[in-house]
């Protein structure tokens, strides 16, 4: 069975599932192997390939259509509440980023001296 690409109204989507080639495309775009996406989503590999197939044959419609959704995403009229509660996950996101590339950094620079230390 070949994996397809359909459209139900919510943009193309991976048949028998909700994830669309832009679910698909924010992980391509972030430089990840499509087995990974695979995995991500609990997929096949052939799922992912046919999602990515169909961006790269209707890649101005896709990208079209990709910067509509994000803009719309971004520029919501949350209510106030909603708005703040977004703004404090986000937050707290960019510091766990901020912390675990520190913590990489700390780790590469440790020089190996050649000992086991465990």
């Amino acid at each position: 069975m070949s994996a397809k690409i359909i459209n139900r109204g919510r943009g193309p989507e991976i048949e028998g599932t909700r994830i669309t080639v832009y679910d698909v495309l924010d992980y391509a775009r972030q430089g990840w192997h499509r087995d990974r996406i695979a995995a991500l989503f609990r997929l096949s590999s052939r799922d992912i390939q046919a999602a990515l197939d169909y961006i790269d044959q209707h890649q101005d419609e896709v990208t079209a259509n990709y910067q509509s959704l994000r803009a719309r995403q971004e520029n919501y009229p949350y209510t106030p509440d909603i708005a703040a509660k977004i703004a404090a996950s986000r937050q707290r996101a960019q510091a766990r980023l901020a912390a675990l590339k520190s913590s990489r950094l700390g780790e590469q620079e440790e020089p190996y001296d050649g000992q086991h230390h465990g």
